[in-house]
């Protein structure tokens, strides 16, 4: 992990910490805004964002959303605000 921060640093202004209750609420998120899926990787970003929305008001973003391979239990699951089986 400390040779994958090293390569990210070296480009990325800052790196955002994310809880998995975050990535829950942005995967939720993501399905209900746009009808996308994402698994947790892939919705990472889109919940580092909106922790951070504050900081970038005014600012034109991106973020990419990917992987969006995760197991159909586990989506339904986080779509609920359910444990995860």
């Amino acid at each position: 992990m400390d040779e994958a921060l090293t390569i990210v640093r070296r480009g990325a202004e800052r790196v955002v910490l994310v809880s998995d209750d975050e990535v829950e609420s942005a995967m939720r998120a993501l399905f209900a805004d746009t009808h996308n899926t994402a698994e947790g990787g892939g919705a990472a970003a889109l919940a580092a964002l909106i922790q951070e929305k504050e900081k970038m008001r005014g600012r034109k973003v991106a973020v990419v959303i990917s992987g969006g391979n995760v197991d159909s239990s586990v989506f339904a699951a986080v779509l609920k605000g359910s444990p995860k089986p």
